[in-house]
């Protein structure tokens, strides 16, 4: 009979424990701040602030038309938390120029604070993960409320400030093709505000957007409507269900493959969709297929985290194959290689830390 000896603790580097410690402090500090700074942005309070001189807190209540005792403790937050810098002689409160190129709305697809609003979205349905990590499975994409208008956000500045001069012209002789008149799908549109620009932009081409959402769908064409937009038309479609006979020129996903319960389906049926001599272009998260291959990645954390709080839960929900948001560079070629492209491209785009943007042809 033998018997069970305990084993003595293992002895720890103090300095190493005490800074992780320092750090994890830094990871609650920084989750606070993320709630601050959405609301900050929801409510307009750094948007008011940029237009500002040093003021109280009343005046910046008055001039942003809230409440002022909220307001005064938003600013407890977002001036401990160097966000906004305050004068406590004076009383004052100010939102530096430097800061504000990342939290208004003013800097278009610059402006980080529109990321913080996930957060708020993802942490309703915590519950949810952590019983999926229990018992498999997923969250499924109606539990997400407002996902739509929180995507369609930050999407839409995006598309208003580099769709039409940057992204598009990443293809040879896109533009032009554009201009002279081709047909154009972009599966999982969302809001579909990605069409609406082009078709303003490309009166001679027709636009059609795909996305299994209602709610996306009726925005979008809502939006063409008011825009009285005559080429351009929404339907509601699984974006696993696209198939030939090849009808377009043009078709276009913006970061809409990697939570697709059946991404292989939805590639090939891009593949069949499309002409011969038909380009697609896959707009999808820049990263590699491994963890190690993202340890330098400068929004890693958060792209895991919001896949497995959303992306990768929304496919499993659906028994799908959960590429997750970093399906990487490695495992896009592969899929796209599967569909039938054997001529893939990838550009960047300054500025854009997310995005890979592929460029397949089909020959």
């Amino acid at each position: 009979m033998t018997t069970a000896t305990a084993q003595a603790p293992a002895a720890i580097d103090t300095q190493k424990a005490e800074e992780f410690g320092g750090y994890v402090v830094g990871v609650i500090n920084g989750a606070a701040l993320a709630y601050t700074i959405s609301v900050g942005h929801r409510t307009g309070l750094f948007d008011t602030m940029a237009g500002l001189p040093p003021s109280t807190c009343a005046q910046i209540a008055g001039e942003a038309g809230l409440n002022e005792r909220y307001v005064r403790e938003w600013l407890g937050a977002a001036t401990t938390g160097r966000i906004v810098e305050h004068d406590g002689i004076a009383g004052t409160y100010w939102l530096p120029a430097e800061h504000a190129a990342s939290l208004t709305r003013a800097a278009g697809p610059g402006n980080l604070a529109t990321m913080t609003q996930f957060f708020p979205l993802l942490g309703q349905v915590e519950d949810g993960i952590v019983e999926s990590f229990q018992k498999g499975g997923g969250v499924p994409y109606a539990q997400f409320e407002t996902f739509q208008q929180v995507m369609g956000g930050w999407s839409s500045a995006v598309f208003d400030a580099t769709l039409i001069d940057v992204t598009l012209p990443l293809v040879p002789g896109l533009v032009e093709k554009l201009r002279a008149g081709i047909d154009v799908a972009d599966v999982g549109c969302g809001i579909g505000h990605g069409i609406n620009v082009m078709a303003q932009a490309f009166p001679n081409s027709r636009f059609v957007g795909y996305d299994f959402s209602d709610e996306g769908i009726g925005i979008a064409r809502d939006e063409a409507k008011a825009l009285d937009l005559t080429n351009a038309r929404f339907e509601v479609k699984d974006a696993a269900t696209l198939s030939g006979p090849p009808a377009f020129d043009l078709i276009t996903t913006f970061d809409a493959v990697h939570d697709q319960a059946n991404p292989r389906r939805m590639l090939k049926g891009i593949y069949d969709a499309l002409r011969p001599g038909g380009t697609y272009l896959c707009v999808d998260i820049g990263a590699d297929s491994t963890h190690a291959g993202n340890m330098d990645h400068p929004l890693a954390p958060f792209l895991y985290t919001v896949s497995t709080f959303h992306c990768m839960t929304v496919s499993l929900a659906l028994g799908g194959e959960g590429l997750g948001t970093c399906w990487g560079e490695q495992q896009a070629r592969e899929l796209l290689a599967e569909a039938g492209f054997g001529q893939v491209e990838i550009a960047k785009v300054d500025g854009d830390v997310l995005n890979n943007y592929y460029v397949a042809r089909k020959g």
